[in-house]
């Protein structure tokens, strides 16, 4: 009956966020306008240049038409105010269909984000606080990827450290992360964000028809390892695709990047969610003993420092791989997974830089758990990285699922925008203390003495008693850290929620 009880709570956290949109009207309607306006600039965008609408076909199921987004939004929340457990059921995309180009619908991510939104997150954040530069890049395949390079206001000549984030797949776009690229900028980090082939307004293929997302899982590690050359080419390294894809179509791309004087080249982080995730565990490991070589045409050698998987670090064993199929990820994509892997196209690459891994508590699709699982089971990359000698920590928060990270509307998470008040998503549960470790750790590695965040990162990493940390963590499954703190102690802790010595 406890089990029971516990676990009928903790599922409905898995629900708190689509339940919680759709009864807030403030939050309705900027998400409503949201997508029109994210529309009418797609449609802008087509007309402009027609070979980005041409380069992308099919394009099955993409609304074009803002009185049909309008209905179909409006259906959704109705759906789901009469029924919110309806969220756990997906609406999947196809394998070749980048339904998400418009940045509508669930595909805006969280409405309060933008540039037109007003609030601390919206115009105020662009106007006084970040730089933000939208960039197109050639991929490796000669795809045009879109993305954006985000700087703090006020760097001046300062060399800052930097983050790559890799989108997870299901065509979630880099709209859906922006919310820890603003997190990180205000931390004060120079960003990259970009749509990996196949997602959002990149390319759904390449001039060749290769294609990208799920169809093509190798776009979500040959794509980040693209896009780290491209976030540390210059007018010295111009970005080596941009020279040779330059022509392959009329749209103006860019041949390297725009904020490149602001990179310190020794404070490379990387990021990703679900697929890339996946990918951050390859790209983070090149180098590594008895792993592949760096494959990047700007460094000689692997750049990356640290490293966050979200939901969640792949773990390599003897044979180069573990076992994909308890991964977080939907059923077929761990198939694709697996098959690519027996065919030798998964890269060889093993524990190399301190890793952060997020795990959901529901995985993709949430169910409720009839008995209890195994509560080591999320730790088992956790201990290839321990017995590798490299800092590792990992984390599982009560009642969050694969979607805790993308922040889809609509789709099942725990609270993500419990107070709009301020004009802005505030408050909630998983993405505040997604956030606040996400930072740590990364301020844990790359800040350097007298940058804010260098001297408490520790501190912050082990404060169990922080709002967002043990009463936050899952009751069945255990959380571990295993680092050396700044003062070279080693801070290790095989279950977090239990308590450590």
């Amino acid at each position: 009956m406890q089990w029971t009880a516990c676990e009928a709570a903790n599922y409905a956290k898995a629900l708190g966020g689509p339940a919680e949109q759709v009864t807030n009207p403030a939050f309705v309607q900027r998400w409503l306008t949201q997508s029109l306006t994210n529309l009418l600039s797609y449609l802008a965008r087509s007309a402009a240049d027609p070979s980005w609408l041409l380069a992308s076909t099919p394009l099955l199921g993409v609304l074009t038409e803002p009185a049909a987004l309008a209905a179909q939004l409006q259906a959704l929340v109705a759906s789901l105010q009469a029924d919110p457990s309806s969220a756990a059921r997906l609406p999947l995309n196809t394998p070749v269909t980048p339904l998400c180009a418009t940045w509508s619908l669930q595909c805006a991510g969280d409405p309060f984000l933008f540039p037109n939104a007003k609030g601390p997150d919206g115009a105020a954040f662009y106007t006084d606080e970040a730089s933000v530069t939208p960039v197109v890049f050639y991929d490796r395949d000669c795809a045009r990827l879109s993305g954006r390079v985000w700087l703090p206001t006020g760097a001046g000549n300062r060399r800052l450290p930097a983050v790559v984030f890799t989108n997870g797949s299901v065509q979630a776009p880099e709209t859906a992360y922006w919310w820890l690229a603003q997190a990180l900028v205000r931390a004060g980090y120079a960003v990259m964000t970009y749509d990996p082939r196949g997602q959002g307004r990149s390319d759904l293929q390449t001039p060749g028809f290769q294609q990208g997302s799920n169809f093509n899982p190798k776009v979500f590690w040959e794509g980040q390892v693209d896009a780290i050359d491209f976030f540390r080419s210059s007018p010295q390294r111009p970005y080596p695709h941009q020279q040779r894809c330059e022509g392959t179509y009329p749209t103006e791309t860019t041949a390297f990047n725009p904020i490149w004087q602001q990179l310190d080249p020794d404070r490379l982080g990387i990021a990703g969610h679900s697929l890339g995730a996946i990918g951050v565990s390859v790209v983070q490991g090149y180098g590594a003993p008895g792993a592949d070589p760096w494959p990047g045409l700007i460094d000689s050698v692997n750049p990356v420092k640290a490293a966050i998987a979200y939901d969640s670090l792949l773990a390599p064993d003897g044979s180069g791989l573990s076992t994909l199929a308890n991964l977080p990820i939907p059923p077929g994509l761990a198939v694709a997974l697996t098959q690519l892997a027996a065919l030798g196209g998964l890269p060889a690459f093993a524990p190399q830089v301190p890793a952060m891994s997020f795990n959901a508590d529901y995985a993709f699709a949430p169910v409720p758990y009839l008995l209890p699982p195994p509560a080591d089971a999320h730790r088992s990359t956790i201990k290839l990285w321990q017995q590798a000698g490299v800092p590792t920590y990992g984390i599982t928060l009560q009642g969050t699922t694969h979607f805790d990270f993308s922040l889809l509307p609509s789709f099942p998470a725990s609270s993500w925008c419990a107070d709009t008040s301020s004009g802005a998503c505030r408050g909630g549960w998983g993405r505040p203390a997604i956030t606040a470790y996400s930072l740590a750790w990364f301020d844990r590695w790359l800040k350097l003495p007298g940058e804010p965040g260098h001297a408490d990162a520790d501190q912050r990493l082990l404060d169990d008693a922080s709002p967002d940390a043990v009463a936050k963590l899952s009751f069945r499954y255990q959380s571990a850290r295993d680092f050396p703190d700044r003062s070279g102690a080693r801070q290790r802790c095989d279950d977090i929620r239990a308590g450590c010595n």
